[in-house]
């Protein structure tokens, strides 16, 4: 059974796993002729959200354009690198594994997930749980886990 992807997400959070992934979700749109989705999750609860929402509005801008920054830098690199320009870029506020399990592949079509295998510290991951592992595991779309860079090597843990 031969499948071709249309949509690919790659959710990216500052870690090298998430950039690794980026780079074979990049060649795998390539590939499929599909579009990539770029996506990069504020979490609410890490910037005081469950707090009541009381941060300053600079600072939500500021992260916002940060972010901004950040993404088009990576799909700059992917343009030049893969030779590919179907990109898109989004910015979402939330829970990571939520959005990137659920609400992000349904609003945008996604068939396939591309994740890095990790991306927090051991001590978040122990106190979080993995969001790769979640996404894993309750994604209606098709997911893979990339575990070693573009160049096969395995990835490292921080």
């Amino acid at each position: 059974m031969e499948t071709s992807y249309k949509k690919v997400l790659v959710p990216v959070d500052g870690s090298k796993q998430s950039e690794d992934a980026l780079a074979k979700g990049a060649m795998i749109a390539k590939v499929n002729g599909a579009h990539l989705d770029v996506l990069h999750v504020l979490s609410t609860t890490q910037y005081g959200y469950n707090y009541g929402g009381m941060v300053d509005g600079d600072v939500i801008n500021n992260l916002v354009e940060d972010t901004t920054d950040y993404l088009n830098k990576l799909v700059d690199r992917i343009k030049t690198e893969a030779e590919f320009d179907d990109i898109e870029i989004h910015i979402r506020f939330g829970n990571p594994k939520t959005v990137i399990a659920f609400e992000f592949p349904k609003d945008h079509d996604i068939d396939l997930t591309v994740i890095g295998a990790t991306g927090m510290s051991r001590l978040q991951r122990v106190l979080e749980g993995s969001v790769s592992s979640f996404v894993n595991r309750n994604s209606r779309n098709d997911v893979m886990v990339v575990r070693t860079t573009p160049d096969n090597k395995p990835l490292t843990a921080e």
